[in-house]
């Protein structure tokens, strides 16, 4: 989306035309708009404010200055901040109903009701400029309704972990292999909660009911053609030999030969940047995923896989998302001011990605029209598999 789609009028009637119905009205009714008075007196002048921050990566001060020349509104930084933090619930409401015509429902996050689901992810944000910092953003989103629950920032030197957050009985946190650490995923469990984590060979050694070490690779061996198994496991909370256990399960599924082969070349690949070599195991156990989770039977395999997926078949937006975060001026010592900002950065990575399904759909006048016949939503596993 290039920069003149925040100050064109054309353009930005596709993207008034791609936003959920009754988008104008959520303003008000979740306080965007909580006042007549000044220069913003329109939702649509307020987002298209604040996309041009969001978007564009302008700090507010800039952003006032591009306001203003562009004959949108005379409105002060300080005036920016305030706007920003009131706006999070309702650009989580945008970024909602954009997942849902892009991603459809997401019946794999329907089976454990009464239960808090909460994606957790990290990224960087390098403040513009040579003498910018670099600092490290940590947050917790609620699935499927994409609040921002948590958000902490840090320096770069403090890595990511399951024991940053706040963990309540019944919460079921999701993550990435950058997360599957013993005392993270133990820290959930003390607290009452599950996990349900991507898992590689050597950063969580697991164990059989004996102790004995558990051979991930020989039992991945039995899987054949499509099928899904799992397998319990045991997990020390930390490296000391006489740590106490936890119980968790390994689920695991083939993946397809060409997305086996797109995981071994990347691993071979960047193996060659650092002037290293993959061992073979590692290079076998690319063909498959890994997850692994704490929920008990009688919750199946298929179900912590398909919950897991309920979280990839978004990751497409969130690895968007990763992206307009690295561009920006986070509210760093402002925790309303981040959140909101997170929450309209994730809705925008949603518009992306809408408008990019949209643009598959030709038209010879160049742009799409309203059609509630057409939904844009799909299943992307395959797309989003590699």
């Amino acid at each position: 989306m290039p920069e003149s789609w925040s100050t064109q009028s054309e353009q930005w009637e596709i993207v008034c035309q791609t936003l959920p119905v009754g988008w104008r009205e959520k303003a008000r009714e979740l306080k965007a708009m909580r006042r007549q008075r000044g220069e913003i007196q329109e939702p649509e002048t307020l987002l298209r404010i604040l996309m041009i921050h969001l978007l564009d990566g302008c700090s507010l001060r800039e952003t006032a200055t591009r306001a203003a020349q562009g004959g949108l509104a005379q409105v002060s930084d300080v005036a920016l901040l305030k706007r920003l933090r009131a706006c999070g619930e309702w650009f989580r409401w945008i970024g909602g109903e954009l997942m849902r015509q892009y991603v459809g429902t997401q019946n794999a996050l329907d089976f454990l009701p009464g239960r808090r689901l909460r994606l957790v992810d990290g990224s960087t944000v390098s403040e513009p400029g040579a003498t910018g910092s670099t600092w490290r953003i940590h947050y917790a989103f609620g699935l499927p309704n994409l609040r921002c629950d948590e958000v902490y920032v840090t320096d770069t030197r403090e890595g990511e972990s399951l024991k940053r957050f706040a963990v309540f009985p019944e919460d079921v946190l999701m993550a990435d292999r950058g997360y599957a650490h013993r005392e993270g995923i133990a820290h959930v469990v003390r607290a009452g909660g599950d996990v349900v984590v991507r898992l590689n060979l050597t950063n969580v050694p697991l164990e059989q009911a004996d102790g004995k070490e558990f051979n991930i690779l020989r039992r991945l061996r039995t899987l054949k053609g499509i099928r899904c198994a799992d397998w319990p496991a045991w997990m020390r909370v930390s490296s000391r030999a006489d740590a106490a256990r936890i119980t968790v399960r390994l689920c695991a599924i083939r993946k397809s030969a060409q997305a086996a082969q797109r995981a071994q070349e990347k691993l071979q690949a960047e193996a060659a940047r650092q002037h290293r070599e993959v061992q073979p195991q590692t290079l076998e156990a690319a063909g498959y995923v890994l997850v692994l989770s704490t929920l008990a039977p009688p919750i199946s395999a298929e179900r912590i896989l398909n919950l897991y997926r309920g979280r990839w078949q978004i990751e497409l937006a969130f690895k968007r998302l990763k992206s307009l975060i690295g561009v920006g001026h986070l509210k760093k010592f402002d925790p309303g001011g981040a959140a909101s900002w997170l929450q309209g950065k994730l809705m925008i990575a949603f518009l992306i990605e809408t408008l990019l399904a949209t643009a598959e759909r030709f038209s010879p006048w160049g742009y799409p029209l309203p059609d509630p016949t057409l939904p844009l939503a799909g299943d992307f596993a395959d797309a989003t598999s590699a």
